[in-house]
């Protein structure tokens, strides 16, 4: 795969978490694993020089999303855990902080 394709994918996999999770009350774990498995995943298929090109944008989105989250689930549940693992910047603490 080509790697613009993999950022494009990578990104857009991102932002429709963000959007999915945004001022959501309660969403099942179950319903989430996959999803951050797989954004975890796209991670792992960008090299370091490529990710920090847009790692400052990453933090915001993955912060704003893991905030989302760990409104019902708690900030020390696992899938909190595994979409902090990839934000360099964790300075956003709220889903609004646009």
């Amino acid at each position: 795969m080509h790697l613009y394709t993999k950022i494009y994918e990578f990104s857009a996999n991102v932002g429709a978490f963000e959007g999915y999770v945004y001022g959501k009350e309660n969403i099942s774990p179950n319903e989430l694993t996959k999803w951050i498995d797989n954004i975890l995943a796209g991670h792992k298929h960008l090299t370091p020089e490529v990710t920090d090109i847009f790692q400052s944008s990453l933090d915001r989105t993955l912060g704003r999303a893991a905030s989302s989250i760990a409104a019902f689930l708690g900030e020390d549940h696992e899938l909190v855990q595994k979409l902090k693992s990839i934000i360099v910047d964790d300075t956003v603490k709220s889903p609004d902080d646009f």
